[in-house]
């Protein structure tokens, strides 16, 4: 099943933040028939918008007044802004956990009712790869953007539970064109694939807050979606086309953290600044 396009777009207005990211850039050609008009917003810099269906508002997530008036007007928001690696605590701070808490409080002033939250494998990463988690596993994090990360699915059911605004938060795994080595083989999800859970994300109804693991039909999952089966969810793609490949590299060390735990090298990065 391939996603596509409405024939009439089901949102009016739509905020892309982090849109000069890596997966930001992709979501920002995909998710473009799904509204009217879509907004993005990154702090660093961006493409022009092409037409009158785009509208380009450069943001720092820090700044609460500035998130205020990025939200104003949406029907709905796809937050991806923030750190996206493993950076020190005071990083974090600013554009991930500053950053979510205006996205959610400027979701309330304006009467926003759907977020799709980027959230990750991160939460999670200090499990072991022989484990199998489904949305109701205690969250492990494997470090400062980890915990971020973790932080947010909290905003995201506070919010819910206090304001009704819902959320899917989608805990992405190795979002890439292809894996690059044995663990992403697990974690990997295609674009395609993405595509497809932030349109379900978007627009199923009834959702609260949902999450969802976000990776392609691969052999080796470690994770079970069953908690989040009312999104309709089907991945279409599979790493197994990409096995030859990756088996030919040399193989890992029993002890190196990307054999041993989900989360990988994030396991083993920093302290920062000793």
């Amino acid at each position: 099943m391939s996603t596509s396009a409405p024939a009439t777009p089901r949102l009016n207005r739509l905020l892309l933040t982090g849109a000069a990211g890596g997966l930001g850039k992709v979501l920002r050609e995909r998710l473009r028939p799904f509204a009217r008009v879509l907004r993005v917003s990154d702090i660093a810099s961006l493409a022009p918008a092409p037409d009158a269906s785009e509208e380009v508002m450069p943001c720092d997530l820090a700044d609460k007044k500035a998130v205020d008036a990025l939200v104003a007007g949406c029907d709905a928001i796809v937050h991806l802004g923030g750190v996206s690696v493993e950076r020190p605590f005071e990083e974090v701070l600013e554009a991930n956990i500053k950053g979510i808490f205006h996205v959610y409080e400027a979701a309330r002033r304006h009467g926003v009712q759907r977020v799709v939250f980027a959230s990750s494998n991160h939460v999670i990463g200090f499990y072991r790869q022989s484990q199998t988690l489904d949305a109701h596993a205690a969250r492990r994090p494997d470090g400062y953007y980890g915990l971020s990360k973790s932080f947010g699915e909290d905003m995201a059911q506070f919010y819910w539970d206090r304001w009704g605004i819902e959320t899917v938060s989608i805990r992405i795994g190795s979002s890439f064109p292809e894996p690059a080595n044995r663990r992403m083989m697990s974690t990997w999800l295609s674009y395609r694939d993405l595509t497809q859970l932030v349109e379900k994300s978007l627009f199923t109804p009834g959702v609260k807050h949902t999450i969802v693991y976000g990776a392609s039909a691969n052999r080796d999952l470690w994770w079970d979606n069953s908690a989040a089966a009312h999104l309709g969810f089907v991945p279409q793609d599979s790493s197994e086309v990409f096995r030859a490949k990756i088996e030919a590299q040399p193989p890992v060390a029993p002890d190196d953290p990307n054999a041993i735990y989900q989360g990988g090298a994030f396991t083993a990065q920093g302290p920062f600044g000793d």
